[in-house]
């Protein structure tokens, strides 16, 4: 079996195991945005909050579209994903038609004058971090699958059905992990 962990890059999606039951991370979906030596980062792409950008992020008030829980890392700081990366200064991108980061003015205006649609964007609180090594471990644990990411994932609206069909989509025996009961023991 190939050691998924191995072949690990930014751009992948990374969803938890069924078998995790960590409260950060149980059922969810992230997009891993750096992974190096020094360690990964990535967004959680299926936890909506029930606040909305219009609420929480100054100069961003007709912005009317949930906030997103990045992470449980640094959540007094807010990240954003977005498929504008051509009139976004400063965007990095993570794989081919997805960005992160760039100008938060620019993109408050851009926003605002409607070059950019706000579901083109979707905004973190906080991120999910890992230091060198540790992310590895979690794989060796079996806490982790991968995925090469997909841009209609990463800006889709079904967040209830995320896990399961991305776990799904690995095919084989994902299949039984993406249908497996939430807490397996009240089968």
């Amino acid at each position: 079996m190939v050691n998924e962990f191995e072949q690990l890059t930014a751009g992948d999606l990374v969803m938890a195991s069924a078998v995790m039951l960590e409260s950060n991370f149980k059922r969810t979906v992230l997009l891993m945005c750096e992974h190096n030596d020094q360690g990964s980062l990535g967004f959680i792409l299926n936890r909506p909050m029930e606040i909305k950008v219009s609420d929480a992020i100054t100069g961003f008030d007709d912005v009317d579209v949930p906030l997103h829980m990045g992470g449980p890392v640094q959540v007094d700081t807010v990240h954003y994903l977005h498929s504008r990366g051509d009139v976004i200064d400063g965007s990095h991108e993570v794989f081919p038609g997805v960005f992160w980061g760039g100008e938060q003015e620019q993109l408050s205006y851009l926003l605002t004058s409607g070059v950019v649609s706000p579901f083109e964007v979707r905004f973190y609180l906080g991120y999910a971090g890992w230091a060198s090594g540790q992310l590895e471990a979690e794989f060796e644990e079996g806490s982790w699958y991968t995925t090469a990411a997909k841009k209609d994932v990463v800006f889709s609206g079904e967040y209830e059905r995320m896990w399961a069909r991305t776990v799904r989509s690995k095919g084989g025996d994902y299949h039984y992990a993406a249908n497996s009961p939430e807490l397996p023991g009240m089968n």
